[in-house]
Formats: structure tokens, C-alpha cells, sequence
């Protein structure tokens, strides 16, 4: 896990990033520097400790130099797959010989998390590519030197020095919507990012520039499995996941809120190994309806951990915010990235150098409430009404499916008076003329027409509303403490046989999400943390918070105005509303703060 950056052409005109990406790679840091190109290196050693590992690294022939950010968790087996010949017990020397046997193909044989950069002079190209769902970060920028790439943004800016303008729809999107990450812009106009399973080839000159996509969703055909054999296919099949990535020359740890995925992962280790050593770091809110720390403690007990507990306080967010949104380099959806970012530091604190995640289950198996929602309008679109109306009656306990009818409605809003309706909507606080004058697409949620609506939101929700946001807060929160954040749900095959499994095995005919999911950990997750149906996750009572620092929140929003796109009378006004109790807390708000301090911050 490390920090990487380079350049093709003349080195940009600012301070290279080597320091500024110190805290992604603290151990050790390297770099090759020619003529027309150059890379940068920064270490976090977890596997092969030793200067063995250390990057660039080139082949033996002095054609190919490498540089890497991530974990190859099958180096292993690849390693006796190729002829060698290896110095080091690196993964990086592994990929090294991979791409010198296979080239580009090589990517779709790791299994693993990565973002690298090569020079190969043969071809005279520098190549940039990204792990199958974009774990790892990678972006770039072409001032007009050349290009520049960096695993951050921050960092990048600093370097490169073009223009900290904002994408207008990626800043409307995210202050309407709370989506971030979606293909390959970002929030800065001048700045893109290599798309998720892509790789992107420049010529050396500059001349010219390729993208190509090496992985992509493949949902069909389905799978005829029966319920259980599913199960027995998903258990297998998580179970290699976790034993991979439990490969590390340093100690490892887990991230444990309470729910289903964490304590498959914190119960997976002690499944595996009896004896080992077993710590997990949790969040645990000063709220009773949030708090998860029944759970957190009933896991504990189950998987003999040592459980640590970290109890974040609003006036800490305001200490924190400065550093997290530098660190993080784009807005963020919630005060919920607070929470996971203060687990990273406890982590950090103990020692522990590598935690695991349980990232991507929800993704997979269909945990949101939009999924519930994806379910019932495939049972719609089939025709199978005494089904749908039986899934309407029995998916919230209470009776009241108030919410998932409510998520079908944005699901079918897509129609052309559905979106006609969605751009009426434009809330007051942002301000038309400035969306019209810069062509902003004023869009609701993403639909579709497809007949078997649940995987088509699932694979909406691994590439383009929900994983790719959450991979970049787990990245930069775990990073700005050193520490490698693993995702085990998250590989090639895991990931094809959910998209391929029969929508009824993932979200059962009363609407129980992750259904296949629950049954294959049984024996490994205590049956209570199986039979909840509530969800939590890293919830922090925003409303509440927001509330107590109101005169820091009152400050912020007088900077409105230096966000074009803001209406700064209408939010403060209608934040007012808020703070008074006449009208109920709005996500929107955090969304305000978090824009207008990061615009302040980056100077945009």
C-alpha cells in the first residue's frame, strides 16, 4: 500500500508530491527520473519488509519500470505461474513479471486492489490502470507540460498548478443529490481519474491518448443454483476471499460496527484461525437509537476479539474537518465519514497496520432499501402481482413500506414527465440561472427499463451511485493514518457470481435483504447479528450535531455566496427554519457546510 505520482513530458512546475503523500507511505520512499517521464514512490511495507521491495522497480532488462499502490493478494499463486527470476517476496516484483509475460492481459488475472503506473520503453508509453471496482485511487491532469498523475488530489493540485475550478455538474450532483465519484470526472474541472477496471495508455510524446476497459459487470446468464447451493457457492467462495486477504507481514485488525458484514469478516478469522491474535476497532454512537454496541460486544464475545471503542463528539468534527477534507480532497455525503475516520486513528494508535472492511456486501447482495425497492418493480415489470403485493405487506415489520414505495417511485421517475417533474424540483437554495448558464442537467435518480430491475441497481450501486464514493472515503480515511484498508467482498469472482445469482436468492419474498448471504454464514455469524433487519452501519446523530455547533455551522454558511451555484439567503434562511424546530433536518445541510469549507480550503 503506498503513495505513487509521475509525470510524461517536463516536470511540472511545482514542489513534487513526495512529502505531501508521506502519511499513504511512511516506511520509505524512491524515485527515476529521465528525461521525458518520471515516477515517484512512496511505502507502506506490508509485504517483504525488506529494501527488496522498495519501488520504482524495473526488469531486469531495464525495459519495463514499475510503480504500485495496492495488494495483489494471489502473488503466490502467479508467482508459480512465471519463470523469474524473483529477488524480493514482493507482490510488486510478482506484477512486474506479470505484465512482462501477459502485458495488459495480466490485469485480469490479479486478484487484489491496485493502481499502478509503468513506463515500457519499447513502446514508449506510460500506462495507468486501476483494480477492477477502483479500490485504489488513481488521477491525473495535463498542464502544459505533459501529464501528471498522483494517488490524491490535494497533492496533485499543489503539483501541477491548473486551474481549481469546479465541475459544475459533479458540484451539482453532489449538493443535490450526495453523489460523488461516478466515472471519470471529479469535483475539479481540470482534474479526471482513471474509470474503475480501466487502463489508460499515453505515448511517451504526448501524442496520444487510449482508454480501455479490461473489467465490466457481467450479470448474465443467471445461474440455475438452487438456495443452498448458492449459499455453499457464496460461503466458498468468501471464505478464499478472507484467507487471501489475510496475507500480511504485519498485524492485522478489522473494522466492527455490529452489522452483518463486519462480524463476517471479524467472526471469518476466528472461523479460520482458532488461534489468532484478534483485534477490532469500533464506532459507537453517544445515541441510543444509533448505537450498535450490543452487537459490537455480542461479536466480540462470539470471535474472542479485543474490541476497542471510539465515541466521537461534535466539537471534535469542527477540531477534525480542516485535515479530513484535505485528506479526503472532495465532499463528502455525511458526518458518518467522521466516525470512520476517528476507527482508522484508534487503529492507528494500536499498531495495527492492516484492517479489514466490509465494504461491497451491501452492493452484492442487496442491502439498501433502494434494492427492496429494485425487487418489487422486477416483480411488477414480470407481471407477478400476488408476489408484489405479498413483498409491499411484509417488508417493513412495522406494516408501513412507506420508504421502499417511495424508493420505487425514483426508480420509475426516469420517464419523460417523470424527469420533467424531478428538474421542477430544483430546491430554492441553489440557484437557476447559474445551473441554466452553465448546462447543468438538473437529473433525478437513475432509472430503467430493465426487466429484471434488482441487478440492474446492483450494478448501478458497484460503478456508479454508492461503492465508488464509499471506496474513496475508506481509501483517504485509512490512509491519512497509514494504515491499509482491505475489502474482501470485494474481487472479481465474488462480485460475478452475486450479479449472476437469481434476484429471489438475494432479497427473500418478505423483503430479508442479503438472503443467500445470511445463510451461507451460518455457523460463522452468531444467528441474532443474521436475524437483524434493521440497518445502522457508521450512523452519527448529524441532526443533533449540527445543532449543538450551530454558531460554527452559522459561520460557515455565511461564506455561501463564494459558491456561484449557491443561493446563500434561501439556506441560511431555511437553516434557521431548521435550528428553530419549525421544520425537520435536511441531509442538505451537511452537504452546504462540507462544500462551502472545501471550496474555502482548495481555494476554489
Amino acid at each position: 500500500m503506498c503513495g505513487i505520482a509521475g509525470w510524461i513530458g517536463s516536470s511540472p512546475p511545482g514542489s513534487a508530491p513526495l512529502d505531501s503523500l508521506a502519511h499513504r507511505g511512511p516506511d520509505d520512499s524512491g524515485s527515476l527520473v529521465a528525461d521525458d517521464f518520471g515516477l515517484l514512490h512512496r511505502r507502506l511495507a506490508i509485504l517483504d519488509l525488506t529494501p527488496a521491495g522498495r519501488q520504482p522497480m524495473s526488469s531486469p532488462d531495464g525495459r519495463v519500470h514499475l510503480i504500485f499502490n495496492g495488494e495483489i493478494y494471489n502473488y503466490r499463486e502467479l508467482r508459480s505461474e512465471l519463470p523469474g527470476p524473483f529477488v524480493s517476496a514482493s507482490d510488486t516484483e510478482v506484477l512486474l513479471h506479470a505484465y512482462l509475460r501477459w502485458g495488459l492481459a495480466c490485469l485480469s488475472k490479479l486478484v487484489g486492489m491496485f493502481a499502478l503506473a509503468l513506463v515500457d520503453l519499447r513502446s514508449r508509453q506510460l500506462v495507468l490502470a486501476r483494480d477492477f471496482l477502483g479500490i485504489k485511487p488513481l488521477y491525473y491532469a495535463v498542464p502544459p507540460t505533459g501529464l501528471a498523475f498522483a494517488s490524491e488530489i490535494g497533492p496533485l493540485l499543489e503539483w501541477t498548478r491548473v486551474p481549481r475550478t469546479a465541475d459544475p455538474q459533479r458540484l451539482y450532483d453532489y449538493l443535490r443529490l450526495g453523489w460523488t465519484d461516478h466515472a471519470g470526472a471529479t469535483m475539479f474541472a481540470h482534474v479526471q481519474q482513471v474509470p474503475a477496471g480501466h487502463s489508460l495508455q499515453i505515448l511517451l510524446d504526448g501524442s496520444a491518448r487510449t482508454l480501455q476497459r479490461w473489467w465490466s459487470p457481467r450479470h448474465t446468464p443467471e445461474l440455475k443454483l438452487s438456495l443452498e447451493e448458492s449459499a455453499q457457492r457464496v460461503r466458498a467462495t468468501f471464505l478464499e476471499n478472507l484467507a487471501l486477504h489475510l496475507r500480511s507481514d504485519v498485524p492485522i485488525g478489522t473494522a466492527l460496527s455490529g452489522g452483518i458484514d463486519s462480524s463476517a469478516l471479524t467472526c471469518g478469522i476466528r472461523h479460520l484461525d482458532p488461534r489468532a491474535e484478534l483485534h477490532a476497532v469500533s464506532y459507537v454512537a453517544d445515541d441510543a437509537e444509533l448505537s450498535e454496541e450490543r452487537w459490537i460486544d455480542l461479536v466480540g464475545r462470539a470471535a474472542g476479539a479485543v474490541v476497542h471503542k471510539v465515541h466521537p463528539q461534535p466539537g471534535e468534527l469542527v477540531r477534525d474537518l480542516d485535515r479530513l477534507i484535505d485528506v479526503q480532497g472532495e465532499p463528502f455525503a455525511s458526518t458518518s465519514l467522521y466516525a470512520q475516520y476517528r476507527v482508522f486513528a484508534k487503529a492507528r494508535e494500536l499498531g495495527l497496520k492492516v484492517m479489514l472492511d466490509g465494504q461491497g456486501a451491501d452492493e452484492l447482495f442487496a442491502g439498501y432499501r433502494l434494492h427492496q425497492a429494485a425487487r418489487l418493480a422486477t416483480l411488477l415489470r414480470q407481471g407477478s402481482w400476488g408476489a408484489a403485493w405479498n413483498f409491499v405487506r411484509q417488508t417493513n415489520e412495522s406494516g408501513r413500506p412507506r420508504r421502499v414505495l417511495q424508493a420505487l417511485r425514483m426508480l420509475i421517475a426516469p420517464t419523460p414527465i417523470g424527469r420533467r417533474l424531478e428538474s421542477e424540483r430544483v430546491p430554492v437554495w441553489l440557484n437557476r440561472r447559474w445551473l441554466q448558464r452553465e448546462g447543468v442537467t438538473t437529473h433525478g435518480w437513475p432509472g430503467s427499463r430493465s426487466p429484471t430491475m434488482l441487478r440492474d441497481q446492483l450494478e448501478q450501486s458497484l460503478t456508479a451511485t454508492s461503492l465508488p464514493m464509499l471506496l474513496r472515503f475508506e481509501d483517504r480515511n485509512s490512509m491519512a493514518w497509514s494504515i491499509e484498508s482491505r475489502v474482501p467482498f470485494l474481487t472479481p469472482r465474488l462480485a460475478e457470481l452475486a450479479l449472476r445469482l437469481p434476484e429471489e436468492h438475494l432479497i427473500g419474498a418478505d423483503g430479508l435483504s442479503k438472503r443467500v448471504l445470511r445463510l451461507a454464514l451460518k455457523g460463522i455469524v452468531p444467528d441474532e447479528v443474521l436475524e437483524r433487519r434493521d440497518k445502522i452501519g457508521f450512523a452519527t446523530p448529524e441532526a443533533r450535531w449540527l445543532k449543538e455547533i450551530a454558531p460554527w455551522v452559522d459561520a460557515t454558511l455565511a461564506d455561501a455566496e463564494r459558491l456561484d451555484i449557491l443561493d446563500g439567503s434561501a439556506l441560511r434562511a431555511r437553516w434557521r427554519r431548521i435550528v428553530a424546530g419549525e421544520i425537520a433536518y435536511e441531509p442538505c445541510v451537511w452537504r452546504w457546510v462540507n462544500a462551502i469549507r472545501w471550496a474555502q480550503r482548495f481555494d476554489v
